[in-house]
């Protein structure tokens, strides 16, 4: 199978399902988005952190695998003629949400108690955590944008609202496992 289709050459691109759309439309712009996270968090995961954290972030890869496939299909093209669901055997679930809340509340518990909001940085691993929940906000964004256009599976915009909070309770962690600086944001008076 080669790589180049040629098929993309005036601009448009397929969804699952064989339809085309323009390569700017927005639900290419959202899985598009969420793979430009994956591959941040592929560059976290390589960093010299906790094997536990690299597991954890390659559970999240995969998931993000899945939220792509689901952003990829438009919602006709979701159900089958038997009435069976496309993707439900790939499906985000209520697991995968309740996953990253009992990760973070087990980094939570190790951390000390955020009087304020934080600078991002500290650390290149860390900041690389923080770039990845930057990006995963504008994955979000995206798919409630797209979501107000045509319906989306709900917990996308749920597991992607709680991965980014992962992604920050991450970095606190990292920083504290890496002897990093948390700075403070102070605002002026």
């Amino acid at each position: 199978m080669k790589v180049y289709t040629k098929t993309g050459d005036a601009g448009t691109t397929s969804l699952f399902g064989g339809d085309r759309v323009p390569k700017h439309h927005i639900r290419i712009e959202s899985y598009g988005t969420v793979d430009e996270l994956n591959s941040y968090i592929g560059l976290l995961r390589d960093q010299a952190i906790n094997p536990l954290y690299q597991a954890l972030l390659v559970e999240v890869q995969d998931r993000l695998f899945t939220v792509g496939a689901i952003l990829a299909t438009p919602p006709e093209k979701t159900v089958l003629k038997n009435g069976e669901k496309r993707l439900q055997n790939l499906g985000i679930t209520e697991a995968d949400v309740t996953y990253l809340e009992t990760e973070m509340d087990k980094m939570d518990a190790e951390l000390p108690p955020m009087t304020h909001f934080v600078l991002p940085g500290g650390h290149p691993t860390v900041s690389y955590c923080h770039i990845a929940r930057c990006v995963c906000r504008r994955a979000e964004r995206l798919a409630v944008h797209l979501n107000d256009i045509e319906p989306t599976e709900p917990l996308v915009i749920t597991y992607l609202n709680r991965l980014s909070d992962f992604l920050f309770v991450l970095a606190r962690k990292l920083t504290q496992d890496l002897n990093a600086t948390e700075t403070p944001w102070i605002p002026r008076k």
